[in-house]
Parts: structure tokens; C-alpha cells; sequence
């Protein structure tokens, strides 16, 4: 009863410690657990009192810094008002100086002075208002410290107090930004100011990952996956794994959403630091990161799953099969309950969607090229020291299918949210592919090269050696075009193998590694093919000199099919795909660069595409064989009509009755028509157009050299008798044009000159070139023109 007696009086207690004991000690039991209570409140108590002891020695060494800074200002101010004074002084001892006298030349120098002081006042002000808000970032931070430490504190407060640290920051940060741009000279401040953010930061982001750690476990996070089985990974959801972010309720789930926004906003006001820092250097490497938040959510998962993964080794496609389930299942939670937090912290250019998908992905790649390459590049090792290289390979190329399939579902799943994959950039495109691990490795990509042109060489070699590839034509659904340039089947087979090899190209996912991987696959398939073109056309003209019908064929059937090769790869290299990958070598225009052979290409070049050198090999081949077959059929014309041009007394005697054409020239013109048949017969309408025209070219000089600029005298009998035989040759050309004589203009107007009249060639001679152009006389000169007058004889 002494002991309740020496208790004070009960209306001299608090409120708040009434209330307590009234909780505490309701009932009569209660009073059996009053020396636990006590010693509760005596241990509160004591929490309290060093409490107060790190409060009061803190606000101390806030008051003695904040003390000399005073002192400091107050020193600068004392030294601009002595200044004043100064300036004052001065100003008044000149006023009884003659008007305007010394006056000029002291303004300059008071403007200055009035500037410097002007200067000082705003850094001063700047100085102190950051050096208040730098006090108060790390009194936050120091109190989120404090908080985390201590057990019987708020759940609420550290979080409320870090929010409120990151605010302080970013009001830092927008004045850092402001000094930057209107008072650059203030280097030292602006990098004494990030000195300390620096360091506030560097306890402020561990502390906050390593609350949303503890959150993100407090929840149960990562799901489990040790019910996964590999039919269960084909299922669309899994409704044994409950989604751990859409169960939270309650408190957990706003602390969880208030950590996950606090760190969004710290990362936030970290790419505005890189942002300033960064001024006129390439920003964008650094500035975009991924997203912190959401790294958080995918690492626990990944380590999850490569305790899968180590047992899978053999069996790729599970791994591919569980990244994908999971990457799939949770994606839903990513726009519906996390994006509106990203866009709440203003995190521009995020989405949570996209960076959930890149993580797994990026997660998937690392494994990849850590574990599961190295052994596949061991097992290729291996068996290229026994010449057997069959199951390793099998083993790598299953493992690129597996690779390309899953960055197809991947990309599905990027679509989903309304963006175009065409209109993403390299980088983005390179982190939601698996095949991203070459980016780093081009040797991995090139071995994947070396193996998928070995596989198109193996195909397409049997294909041209089959003499039946050669003869039948390619149907019009097999290839554009097709019926215009009567290709072989033989093209149909190589550019539907090369347009395999493009569209595995096109998985990759930079411009960089499509280059490479085509120049390595694509571009020798395309060589291939023309070196079988060129020597079936050597063989050809080996044999017989491309004299027979079945040479001819032969070439003809080569040059189809290298017309239908330059038209395709045309058509590609105008599809922005080829264009990009053609521009790849070179930066800068009007550089050259050195092709692979050792040659310098000037870099316009290659913005005709990635097969532009192919393209001009396949248009030269193509271009020399047609002038050859026109060489050819050319001479065989002559040699036949050698007699006919080489009788020069035909033209001076008189006609028989009945004969319209010279016999001399039937033979060379049947031959002519015959071999232009076979011609016309195989190749295509393009090519034989230009045969034909360079053959009536190529007559139309023969004719006019051998014989009207030859000296022959041409009587009114050989006149009519030429001009027979030129309508005759008119006659064989006119299948192939209306107007046959516009395509031998010499020949045409030679004849026209014979045909004048006597005396209407006298004037022409006296007159010269405008009388010429009045006749129409165009393509002969004024001395072939008098050279053929003086050779004509009027007998009438």
C-alpha cells in the first residue's frame, strides 16, 4: 500500500499516459502483469531519451553550420556595404570636379563594381538556399536511417520521409539545372552541390530496393515454379500460381505501391542529373536504363528459374518454354497495376509492359550466352577433331530455331500493346530478342553463319547439276515476272534457298548483325549462282563457238536466268530492309570503303543496297553474253553475205525480168531469220529485243560501209534492184518492230539519196547542210552524202 501511495495524483497525469494505463490495466488480472509494464515503459522511455540525445546533438551541428554560413554571409555583406560606402565616398568627392569632367571615365567602372556586387548577392542567395535544401535531404535521409534501425517505429514513416527526401532532391535538382544554363561560370558550386546529392543518393537508393526487396518477399514473391511441368507450360494461365501482384490487398499493397513509386521517381530524377551532367555529349547511351522496379521483379525469377535451367541443358526447349510461360502470365499485371505508377512518377518513355519483357528476355540471353553457347561451342570442337560434326551441329541449329521462335512469340506479346515493331529502334529491338547474344559474340555468329551456307551449298548443288533444272521454265506463281524473262527452274530453286537464308536474317535484331549475317550467307549462294551461269556459257561457247542451235539454247537459258536474278534483287534492294543494310558499312557520304576483295567502293554505292555488287556482276555477265550471241550471229551474216556485198557489177546491170532480191543475199538473209528464230524462241523478250536491235545496227553498217560508201556506181537498174533487197531485209526485221528502217537510218537514207532525181541532187550539193535537213537527211554526214552522189549514175 506504501508503493500506491507514493503514486502522484492522478489529475497531474497526462492524457495520453491515463489512456495508456487504462489499456493496460483494465481489469484486477491486469495489475498481476504490472513489473512487465513497467519495465516496457522504462525501455520506451530510455529509446526516447537517445532519441532526444541524437536529436539534440544533430540540431547542434545544424546550428553551428548554419552558424558559420551566417557568418560567412554576414562577412560578404559587410564587404559589399564597405564597397558601397567606398563607391559612395568617391562619387561625392568628384562632385565638385567640373560637370561631365572624370565622369565618363568612372561609369565603365562603377557599372562593373555594381555587376560584381549584383553577382555575389545572387550567388549568395543561390548558396544558401541550396545549402538548406542539401541540410534537408540529408536530415532525411539520416532520419529514414534512424527509422529503419529502430523497431517500434511507424511502418508508414520511412516512406513518408523518403518521398519527401526524393521531392527535396528533385527541387535540388531543377535549381542545379537553372544555375547550369543561366550561370555556367559556377562550376565549383554546381559540383560541390552534386558532390553530396551524390552521396545522399548513394544511401538512398540501397535503402530503398532493399525495402521493396523485403515487400516484394512479404507478399511471396517470386511465385513458386515447382509445379510447372512441361504440359502446363503450354496452357494459356496457371491457376495453381496464384499472380502475387494482383492478391496483395490492404496495407501491403499501398506500401508496396508507394516503395515502387518512390523508386520510380528517384530513377526519375536520376536520368534528370545524367540529363544536366551529360549536356552536349551522346546522352542517350546512359540516359535510358532499365527500369529499376521492375529488375527488382524479374531477378528473383530468374534465379528461380536456372535451378530449372541447370537440369534442361539437354532439352532447350523447355527452358525456352517456362521463360515465355511466365513472361506471358505476369504481363497483364505490368500494364494494369504498375503503368499508371510509372506515369504517376512522369518516368517518360516507359513502359512497364515492354521493360517486364526485355528483363526476361535480357535474363534469358545472359543464360544463354553463359552456359548453354560455351557448351555447344565445346561439342562443335570436339567433333571437328574427328571430321564428324553432324550431332553438334543438329544440337546448334535446333537451338537457333528454338531462338527464333521465341523472339516471334515475344514480339507478339511487345505488339499487344500497340507498337509496331517496325518503328522500334536497334536498341529496343535488341532487348526483346534471345539472339541478342551474337550482338556481343559475332563469332558465335559467325560458326551460325558458316552452318547455314554449308546447308544451302549442300541443296543447291545437286539442284544445279540437274540438267532438267536448266530446260524447264520457272511457272509464272513461282517467281515475278517470270514468263517475261522464260527463266529456268534452276533460279526458282537458288532464290527461294536465298530468301530462306534472308528470313532468317531477319530475326536478328540490329542492322549490324543482319549485314554480316547475309554478306556471310546470302552473298556466296548469289556468287554460286552466277559462276554456274558462267560456265555452262564457257562450256557452250568451248564446244562449237556458239555456231549450233543447242549452244545458243544453252546461253540463252543462262542469261534468262541471270535477267530474272538482277530483276528480283533489284526489286529487294528497293525494300528499306536491304537499303539499311547496305548503308551499314559507311557513315559518312563521299568515304569509300573496302570491299572484302581489297577494292575501294565509294559509300553512294551502298545505298543502292546490300547486293549492289551482285546486282552490277549479274548486269555485266548478262550484258556480255548478249553482245557475244549478237557477235556471233553478226559474223555468221557477213561471212554468208560476203559474195553479195563484194560484187560491186551487180548494181550497174541491167535487172532481169522478175527477180526482186539478190540471190547472194537469201542465204545470209535465211540464215539470219533462222538463228533469230531460235533466239526469239528461248530468250527473253528483253534481252532478244536488244539482240535484234544491235543486229540491225550492226547490218545497217555492214551494208552502208561495204557497199553504198564502197565506190560502187549505181545505175537506175541498181538502184531498183538495192532497193528490193533492203526491203527484203526491211521485211525479216518488221516481226519485231513496225517501222524496221528507223533501225537503219544509213541504209534508209543512202537509199533515199539514189532514188532523187538528178538535178534534185545537184542543188543538194551546191546547198549542203540545209538541204540535207529539208530531205530528212540526219544520220549521214555532208561527205558520205557526196560521196554516194558522185557514185550515182542516172542512165534515164
Amino acid at each position: 500500500m506504501d508503493s500506491l501511495q507514493s503514486l502522484p495524483p492522478l489529475s497531474t497525469l497526462s492524457t495520453s499516459v491515463t489512456s495508456a494505463l487504462n489499456h493496460k490495466l483494465g481489469t484486477n488480472e491486469d495489475l498481476t502483469q504490472a513489473p512487465r509494464i513497467a519495465a516496457e515503459f522504462l525501455t520506451q522511455c530510455d529509446d526516447l531519451e537517445r532519441n532526444l540525445v541524437h536529436l539534440s546533438s544533430t540540431l547542434e551541428s545544424s546550428l553551428a553550420s548554419y552558424a558559420s554560413f551566417s557568418n560567412l554571409i554576414g562577412g560578404l555583406f559587410t564587404h559589399v556595404n564597405s564597397k558601397l560606402t567606398d563607391l559612395g565616398s568617391s562619387v561625392c568627392s568628384r562632385s565638385s570636379v567640373s560637370a561631365g569632367e572624370g565622369l565618363g571615365e568612372e561609369l565603365p567602372s562603377l557599372a562593373k563594381e555594381v555587376a560584381r556586387v549584383e553577382a555575389v548577392r545572387a550567388y549568395a542567395e543561390v548558396a544558401s538556399k541550396l545549402d538548406n535544401l542539401i541540410g534537408d535531404i540529408e536530415d532525411a535521409v539520416s532520419s529514414t536511417m534512424n527509422k529503419n534501425l529502430r523497431k517500434g517505429s511507424s511502418a508508414r514513416n520511412p516512406e513518408e520521409t523518403r518521398l519527401v527526401a526524393i521531392e527535396t532532391l528533385k527541387q535540388t535538382e531543377d535549381l542545379l539545372t537553372s544555375v547550369t544554363k543561366t550561370r555556367p561560370q559556377w562550376v565549383r558550386l554546381v559540383s560541390a552541390v552534386d558532390h553530396r546529392v551524390d552521396r545522399a543518393l548513394a544511401i538512398l537508393r540501397p535503402q530503398a530496393i532493399a525495402d521493396h526487396r523485403a515487400l516484394l518477399t512479404s507478399f511471396g514473391w517470386p511465385p513458386s515454379l515447382s509445379n510447372l511441368t512441361s504440359s502446363s507450360m503450354d496452357t494459356r494461365k496457371s491457376s495453381e500460381v496464384p499472380n502475387p501482384l494482383f492478391t496483395m490487398h490492404g496495407d501491403l499493397k499501398h506500401r508496396y505501391c508507394e516503395n515502387f513509386l518512390a523508386l520510380c521517381r528517384l530513377q526519375e530524377l536520376q536520368r534528370q542529373r545524367k540529363s544536366r551532367q551529360l549536356e552536349g555529349h551522346n546522352r542517350e547511351v546512359a540516359l535510358h536504363q532499365p527500369l529499376w522496379a521492375i529488375e527488382e521483379l524479374v531477378n528473383p525469377v530468374s534465379v528461380a528459374c536456372q535451378r530449372h535451367f541447370s537440369k534442361w541443358i539437354d532439352k532447350p526447349e523447355f527452358i525456352f518454354a517456362l521463360v515465355y510461360k511466365i513472361t506471358r502470365d505476369y504481363v497483364d499485371s505490368m500494364d494494369e497495376l504498375l503503368q499508371p505508377l510509372v506515369d504517376e512518377a512522369m518516368l517518360s518513355g516507359y513502359s512497364c509492359r515492354e521493360e517486364w519483357i526485355s528483363s526476361m528476355v535480357t535474363s534469358l540471353s545472359t543464360y544463354l550466352a553463359k552456359e548453354i553457347f560455351p557448351i555447344y561451342i565445346g561439342q562443335l570442337e570436339e567433333e571437328s577433331g574427328t571430321g564428324i560434326r553432324s550431332q553438334a551441329r543438329t544440337s546448334w541449329l535446333l537451338l537457333i530455331d528454338l531462338m527464333v521462335s521465341f523472339d516471334k512469340r515475344i514480339k507478339s506479346l511487345v505488339e499487344q500493346s500497340g507498337i509496331l515493331l517496325s518503328l522500334l529502334e536497334d536498341g529496343t529491338s535488341r532487348k526483346i530478342s534471345s539472339l541478342s547474344v551474337f550482338c556481343d559474340r559475332p563469332d558465335w555468329l559467325d560458326i551460325w553463319a558458316e552452318m547455314e551456307l554449308d546447308d544451302a551449298m549442300e541443296k543447291l548443288k545437286p539442284e544445279m547439276d540437274d540438267e532438267r533444272n536448266w530446260t524447264k521454265k520457272v511457272q509464272g506463281a513461282d517467281l515475278s515476272n517470270s514468263d517475261d524473262y522464260k527463266s529456268p527452274t534452276v533460279s526458282s530453286i537458288t532464290f527461294k534457298c536465298l530468301s530462306s537464308l534472308i528470313d532468317r536474317c531477319r530475326s536478328l535484331p540490329t542492322v549490324s548483325l543482319r549485314s554480316r549475317f547475309l554478306r556471310l550467307t546470302g552473298i556466296p549462294v548469289i556468287k554460286l549462282f552466277l559462276d554456274c551461269l558462267l560456265l555452262r556459257c564457257q562450256e557452250a561457247e568451248g564446244l562449237t563457238a556458239l555456231t549450233d542451235d543447242d549452244a545458243l539454247i544453252k546461253v540463252s537459258n543462262s542469261v534468262n536466268a541471270a535477267h530474272c536474278s538482277e530483276s528480283i534483287l533489284k526489286e529487294w534492294c528497293e525494300d528499306v530492309f536491304f537499303l539499311e543494310m547496305g548503308l551499314d558499312r559507311g557513315e559518312h557520304l563521299g568515304e569509300s570503303v573496302v570491299e572484302y576483295g581489297g577494292s575501294e567502293v565509294p559509300i553512294e554505292e551502298y545505298g543502292n543496297g546490300i547486293f549492289h555488287k551482285e546486282i552490277v556482276s549479274i548486269e555485266d555477265f548478262r550484258k556480255q553474253w548478249v553482245e557475244k550471241i549478237t557477235v556471233v550471229i553478226l559474223r555468221g551474216f557477213e561471212s554468208l553475205c560476203r559474195d553479195y556485198i563484194k560484187n560491186k557489177r551487180q548494181w550497174q546491170q541491167t535487172s532481169e525480168e522478175g527477180v526482186t532480191v539478190s540471190k547472194t543475199l537469201v542465204g545470209a538473209l535465211d540464215y539470219l531469220q533462222a538463228k533469230m528464230s531460235v533466239i526469239e524462241e528461248n530468250l527473253n523478250r528483253l534481252d532478244f529485243a536488244g539482240i535484234w536491235r544491235s543486229l540491225a545496227a550492226g547490218v545497217d553498217q555492214l551494208i552502208f560501209n561495204g557497199i553504198l560508201i564502197s565506190n560502187v556506181k549505181f545505175h537506175d537498174d541498181g538502184v531498183v534492184r538495192f532497193g528490193y533487197d533492203i526491203e527484203v531485209l526491211f521485211g525479216v526485221f518488221r516481226a519485231w518492230c513496225l517501222r524496221p528502217e528507223g533501225f537503219f537510218p544509213k541504209v534508209s537514207e543512202g537509199l533515199k539519196l539514189l532514188k532523187m532525181e538528178k538535178k534534185q541532187l545537184q542543188d543538194g550539193l551546191k546547198v549542203g547542210q540545209k538541204w540535207m535537213k529539208e530531205n530528212g537527211i540526219r544520220h549521214l554526214s555532208a561527205a558520205e552524202v557526196e560521196k554516194i552522189v558522185k557514185n550515182r549514175v542516172h542512165t534515164k
